[in-house]
């Protein structure tokens, strides 16, 4: 594919993307079909499966986009270059705060206007499950270093993890409680590293 057909592409993406984004948080993911997404965008239906499959494959990138965002990576980037477990413990504080900050400003109306979407709710246990899945090698590194706390199993330790980087607890503190990011990942990074690491 040439420069310029793969910038129309991604541009078409981004329309179609766009488009999506504006109808499901005015009418609810479930109030909206790929008819109506491809008339929003000004491109024909068969355009949009051809990129995104279904309106759950548009959903995902939409998902996708919002939490993996630049700032994701930069903190992804950052523990990749670690070796101690235990820094790389306290450095999950800063993945979930990108992650949920990202989520929130750009999709929090949509997640309000399909709270109970069937479709929504799929995707969000599949992230869930990748979520546990990533966590993974930084639990184990931190038995095999001998840096894990007295008396914890790895099984628990990865749910300890898991419950605490949730997007509920990020809710209730940022979203309902008016914590600061920054407070929310000291507090985070803290609560971690107390649950999980040896004297």
């Amino acid at each position: 594919m040439s420069e310029a057909r793969e910038q129309g592409a991604q541009a078409t993406r981004a329309r179609i993307l766009s488009a999506a984004k504006a109808l499901f948080t005015a009418h609810g993911i479930d109030g909206v079909t790929v008819a109506q997404i491809a008339q929003h965008a000004e491109v024909a239906a068969p355009t949009v499966y051809a990129a995104f499959k279904s309106k759950e494959g548009i959903l995902r990138a939409l998902m996708e986009a919002a939490m993996f965002s630049d700032r994701f990576d930069v903190a992804r980037k950052r523990l990749q270059g670690v070796n101690d477990s235990v820094e790389m413990v306290a450095l999950t504080a800063a993945i979930s705060r990108s992650v949920y900050e990202g989520e929130s400003r750009d999709l929090g109306l949509l997640r309000g206007a399909s709270g109970f979407s069937p479709a929504l709710r799929k995707l969000e246990e599949e992230f869930e499950h990748m979520r546990l899945e990533m966590q993974q090698a930084r639990v184990e590194l931190l038995f095999e270093q001998g840096k894990a706390k007295p008396g914890l199993a790895i099984d628990e330790a990865r749910r300890i993890m898991w419950m605490y980087t949730s997007r509920d607890i990020y809710r209730m503190l940022v979203q309902e409680a008016g914590w600061t990011a920054d407070r929310y990942q000291d507090w985070l990074r803290d609560a971690l590293l107390s649950a999980l690491v040896g004297p």
